[in-house]
């Protein structure tokens, strides 16, 4: 029984520790001095409470930059709709704030780090480009503008994998003019890339199981013209030459 009831205080001991109050009575650059003392740290769990207490006063010269490190604070801990918020909460309040253009990027990043692998749908990856738009447009002399001009690629680079991903799908379905759908709208942009070689390939394909060697062949030169060492390039050039 008695080591029940130590286990017991014990419990309630670390519980205690592990949690953070914060006085009422604290004066806010002390508030604040505390929770960067926890922040600096990277200890954002614990820094959270002193700069949320600080934020909801709404009447300090501390309340704005509190209610972005309130969102920094959910942002590393990756929790990225909890700083969405918060970050369009610093936007509708403090339009003025010094640094409103990292609430800016920032809601953007979040969007990219929730959107979904290509395999699923891309609505956060969407959002995360107009997102990044909306930033670039609106601060285009900020020191972040290159990083926003990253992401966007990342995220158009992930729209292709999708859109990839659908039209394999399709082929394995045996729905090739669905296929050739997805894989058309990749080869037309031109760019070189893994994804861009596969559609060739995957409609070259196609075009051989349908016996339609013009459009077979046509997609063979540009397979070739883009790709000339690749192993695809070599078997539908083959494929071909036994026609």
């Amino acid at each position: 029984m008695k080591k029940i009831v130590l286990s017991a205080i014990l419990l309630a001991i670390l519980l205690g520790c592990s949690s953070v109050k914060v006085s009422k009575t604290m004066p806010v650059d002390i508030k604040m001095q505390k929770g960067y003392e926890y922040f600096n740290n990277e200890n954002y769990k614990k820094a959270q409470p002193f700069f949320m207490d600080v934020a909801f006063e709404r009447n300090s010269s501390f309340t704005a930059e509190a209610q972005m490190r309130v969102a920094d604070c959910y942002f590393f801990q990756e929790k990225y709709a909890d700083a969405r918020f918060e970050y369009q909460e610093l936007i509708r309040l403090f339009k003025d704030y010094k640094d409103i253009d990292l609430a800016y990027f920032n809601i953007a990043v979040c969007y990219y780090n929730e959107s979904l692998a290509p395999a699923y749908t891309q609505e956060e990856t969407q959002s995360a480009i107009d997102a990044f738009n909306v930033f670039i447009e609106r601060f285009p002399f900020s020191s972040h503008k290159q990083e926003a001009f990253d992401y966007l690629q990342k995220c158009y680079t992930k729209l292709l994998e999708k859109t990839y991903e659908n039209g394999y799908t399709y082929y394995k379905m045996s729905d090739y003019s669905a296929a050739l759908m997805y894989f058309d709208e990749i080869i037309s942009l031109g760019n070189t890339s893994e994804i861009d070689k596969l559609s060739l390939y995957y409609s070259a394909k196609i075009y051989l199981k349908r016996k339609d060697l013009l459009n077979a062949q046509k997609t063979a030169d540009i397979l070739q013209k883009r790709y000339p060492e690749a192993k695809q390039t070599t078997v539908i050039l083959q494929k071909l030459s036994k026609r």
